[in-house]
């Protein structure tokens, strides 16, 4: 999460209060421009003693300082970039507000890190950009420069566009940032591997029956609460299951410890783990695995586990090579003039190269990498990014590929490819480009074959929605992007059509620099793929009920997983041979002697959908064909029904290939509710 509690913080500010007022000076100037004719103006700020957590919540706050900035718009695509200059150890945040006085833009970077905010073609009008001292000794510098808006979009993919199905808990609305984990040994069939879901307090479990498509949950797998036992109220919930060896990982944060437990047979039993290396840190806990480095070899367990957090400024890291029964001693991947403490989750790569991303690394986002099991960690930065409000992501391939997924400083979704570990970047591509998303939220990013990867992200066409602001006209969506060329080319799908996850702003603030209720969703989501490389999101739906058809901000939090369903996947070994589509998931309702017939679009077999033909079979009887249509619902008077010989109906797709079978084993036949 960012930063959150105001008494760690109580000895700097204390000692900050005891600073002479006297080493405060004006600012100068109090108001200034950027236009095309005029791109950058510059300011000292005023010195005001620090608040910590307290904040300042109106553009007029005197316990702040506030810059009036006027922005002239270009007459082209551009955006305004505003840099708050801080001094060594010093810490302030950068609020920025419109002329109606929503915050349309926030920076909390870590002590020493500058605060960057980007505005992406912002209106005309007067701004103000507003520094808050959490605990600084020294007034900040202010720049603001108005430069064109890169032409960076990332060219889109010939291959046909991957589409979702999604199943949401109705009985699980806290689930702001979810993690995910899949098992791929847990193979029930087919099925794809068990999910893990962590959400609040609760660990779940889902399994998916793949007898149609989309998947349909199995009556075994439905949500099912699995927690362990040491689940307490904290700061932090993390998941992590190692596909491989099949092990998942269950923490809650509570202050400095990690109470964490392992399964090995997906939550039906779990074992206490040490939990953590010593110091670990206070917030945004993460744990992640992957092969060991030579030369270790992994002799008491396959697979290296980490587990880091952040003391709000420093993060560190600690490696178990057991498993996750016990952690060595934490060691700081960076120090505060590199990197902010937040950062992102940790991921290893195929040769024991583990990564931690970060969104702000002296005025870049950067990935902590070590080749040697955590003992050194090196800094490296995102050559063409810029600093940005959300956690950034990466992913690794098989042969060591890393994908860097991003929301840059003006809020776009990014991704820049790298092929030596992070020491050269690719120029950054804009995933958005193409569906004309202005902001992003919750980069998450997952490798399959070398040259595949998927990065979902929630985005919104209205530029600048990271504020605090319920009334925003901005509408957010979930969206996964594909690469099946390592990068060069890209295709970005609207996962969640029709169903808004957000209206109004996702605030990035914190828990004090949000006080509309506007950080329902809190800091991140999760991406996934299973065994047979189809991508699966966890994440939270903050927009349900009235919310989907109308500007009703419910701001829930309703645990959610978009599950892959057509397209090709992340590995080349599972693409699907031309034939005939899937069979679809329907259901059926009888009614006053009419039966009501709808079903899902399935995933399709190589071509697309045709027709869909409706079978019914009764006790005694063949099955017949009722009709064909072109669309997804059949609604008619049965004259021959008959309760007392179990009517079934059964719905085929049909493409230019055949008609859909059900796979051996399934019967898909359904029996329509409301039947005696």
């Amino acid at each position: 999460m960012a930063r959150f509690t105001g008494f760690l913080w109580a000895p700097i500010l204390a000692l900050s209060l005891l600073i002479p007022l006297s080493a405060a000076h004006a600012a100068t100037p109090e108001t200034g421009t950027v236009s095309e004719a005029q791109p950058t103006v510059t300011w000292n700020g005023e010195f005001k003693p620090p608040i910590g957590a307290v904040g300042c919540t109106t553009p007029t706050d005197s316990l702040c300082d506030n810059f009036q900035l006027t922005v002239t718009p270009a007459p082209y695509p551009f955006v305004v970039q505003v840099t708050l200059h801080v001094s060594a150890v010093d810490d302030w945040d950068l609020k920025i507000y419109d002329a109606a006085g929503q915050v349309v833009a926030t920076s909390g970077n870590s002590p020493s890190q500058d605060e960057v905010a980007v505005l992406t073609n912002p209106a005309a009008g007067t701004y103000t950009v507003q520094a808050v001292n959490f605990s600084g000794a020294t007034p900040v510098f202010g720049l603001a420069s108005l430069t064109p808006k890169p032409n960076d979009g990332a060219p889109v993919g010939t291959n046909r566009p991957p589409t979702y199905s999604v199943d949401a808990d109705p009985g699980e609305h806290t689930s702001g940032e979810p993690s995910l984990g899949i098992n791929w040994k847990s193979e029930i069939g087919d099925n794809g591997g068990t999910l893990m879901y962590v959400s609040g307090l609760q660990t779940l479990r889902l399994r998916y029956d793949i007898c149609t498509s989309p998947a349909r949950l199995r009556p075994d797998g439905n949500w099912q609460d699995v927690s362990p036992a040491n689940a307490v109220t904290s700061l932090d919930p993390i998941l992590f299951t190692d596909p491989v060896t099949g092990r998942t990982f269950s923490s809650q944060l509570l202050g400095k410890a990690s109470l964490m437990s392992f399964s090995d047979d997906d939550g039906a039993s779990w074992l206490p783990s040490m939990g953590s290396g010593i110091n670990s840190g206070v917030d945004h806990q993460t744990v992640g695995g992957g092969p060991f480095a030579a030369p270790l070899t992994g002799a008491l367990h396959p697979h290296a586990v980490y587990y880091c957090s952040q003391d709000i400024a420093l993060a560190q890291c600690a490696i178990s090579v057991d498993g996750g029964v016990t952690f060595g001693p934490a060691v700081p991947i960076y120090n505060l003039t590199q990197c902010g403490g937040l950062h992102g989750h940790v991921k290893v790569g195929p040769d024991g190269t583990a990564y931690v991303p970060n969104k702000s690394c002296g005025g870049r986002q950067g990935v902590a990498v070590s080749s040697n099991n955590g003992l050194t960690w090196t800094v490296r930065k995102v050559t063409g990014s810029s600093a940005g409000t959300w956690d950034p992501s990466v992913a690794v391939g098989p042969k060591g590929t890393v994908y860097f997924a991003f929301g840059n400083g003006d809020g776009r979704p990014m991704v820049a490819v790298s092929h030596d570990h992070g020491v050269t970047w690719s120029s950054p591509l804009d995933l958005g480009a193409a569906s004309g998303i202005r902001d992003t939220a919750f980069a998450s990013a997952i490798a399959g074959d070398d040259s595949r990867a998927a990065i979902a992200f929630l985005g919104t066409t209205t530029p600048n929605s990271s504020g605090d602001n319920p009334a925003s006209p901005a509408v957010w969506y979930l969206y996964v992007a594909h690469t099946y060329d390592g990068g060069v080319t890209w295709t970005t799908v609207n996962a969640t059509p029709g169903n808004p996850v957000q209206r109004g702003t996702i605030c990035a603030g914190g828990t004090t620099g949000c006080t509309n209720n506007t950080r329902n969703l809190l800091d991140f989501m999760d991406v996934q793929a299973d065994r047979r490389g189809r991508v699966v999101v966890g994440f939270a739906d903050g927009c349900t009920g009235p919310c989907v058809d109308t500007p009703i901000n419910t701001l829930d939090a309703l645990a959610s997983v978009a599950r892959q369903k057509g397209g090709l996947g992340l590995f080349s070994s599972f693409d699907p041979i031309p034939g005939p589509p899937a069979e679809p998931l329907a259901e059926a309702a009888f009614e006053n002697g009419s039966v009501h017939l709808s079903w899902s679009e399935p995933a399709e077999g190589g071509a697309p959908v045709k027709l869909y033909r409706i079978y019914r079979s009764q006790t005694g009887t063949p099955a017949e064909l009722l009709g064909t249509v072109p669309n997804t619902t059949l609604s008619y008077f049965d004259g021959g029904f008959d309760p007392a010989k179990s009517p079934r109906y059964e719905v085929r797709a049909g493409n230019v290939y055949g008609e859909s079978i059900a796979p051996s084993g399934c019967d898909n036949r359904i029996v329509p509710a409301g039947t005696p």
